[in-house]
């Protein structure tokens, strides 16, 4: 079995926790947070880093600013210590003995459900000892662990943000003025989803359609005309010329 620490009090941290305590090849023996959040659970808790536990692996789940300090206070530990950052090289824990990345790829908020098994989970290890063990660790809850270098996740992260959190915020853009115009944002949820279903045959390339792909000059105009605030018109022009840069079209 392998014995666990979980520091911080955030999404990522909540979502272990929950998937952990249900596996039995994982033992978390401890949480730790300076928030003093205390989890909703049996587990042993603190907030202080002299009463912290002997583990096997030590998991930073806290924001990126915060990894070198909380690393830190863990140097003199002989388990694995591993942030669960995409950006973050893993060089930044170089002090500590054993260090390594785990690294699961998707979005989380403690108010989704998350099916762990089908999150996809990046390992990353200073030698082939804790590489295994990270691997045995990511294999307990997902369907997909691979080994990913740092530059690979950092690249990742990146296409993660364009993909997920830049189109939800155009969802969110798009709520806004289905809202203004009186008009429900459920009749584009069928439209969102077999966007992403097309996904599963179709490369994104493929994909496309629209009037930028067209080159359909009259409706960009007609839409920039609709647009009143000129941030979106912004992100409308811009999103639109990338388009036509990608398939040749002039606009």
């Amino acid at each position: 079995m392998i014995k666990v620490i979980i520091i911080g009090a955030g999404n990522l941290a909540f979502h272990l926790l929950k998937t952990f305590e249900k596996n039995t090849e994982i033992e978390i023996i401890q949480t730790l947070n300076r928030s003093k959040k205390e989890h909703k659970s049996n587990i042993p808790f603190t907030t202080d880093y002299s009463k912290i536990k002997d583990a096997d692996i030590y998991i930073i789940a806290v924001s990126d600013d915060a990894i070198p300090d909380v690393s830190q206070k863990l140097i003199h530990k002989k388990g694995l210590v591993v942030h669960t950052s995409g950006s973050v090289p893993m060089a930044v824990l170089s002090k500590n003995h054993n260090h390594g990345v785990f690294y699961p790829l998707q979005t989380f908020s403690k108010e989704t459900e998350v099916d762990f098994s089908s999150v996809p989970i990046g390992v990353e290890a200073k030698n082939k000892t804790d590489l295994e063990l990270l691997k045995n660790l990511g294999n307990a809850v997902s369907k997909n662990v691979q080994e990913i270098s740092s530059k690979q996740r950092k690249s990742l992260h990146l296409s993660a943000v364009l993909v997920n959190n830049f189109t939800n915020h155009l969802y969110h853009l798009g709520k806004v003025m289905c809202k203004e115009n009186k008009v429900s944002f459920e009749l584009l949820k069928p439209l969102i989803s077999e966007t992403v279903k097309k996904l599963d045959t179709t490369s994104p390339f493929d994909a496309q359609t629209g009037p930028a792909k067209r080159g359909d000059k009259s409706t960009i105009k007609i839409h920039l005309n609709q647009i009143k605030d000129e941030n979106l018109k912004k992100i409308y022009t811009t999103l639109s010329q990338s388009i036509s840069n990608t398939y040749g079209e002039k606009l």
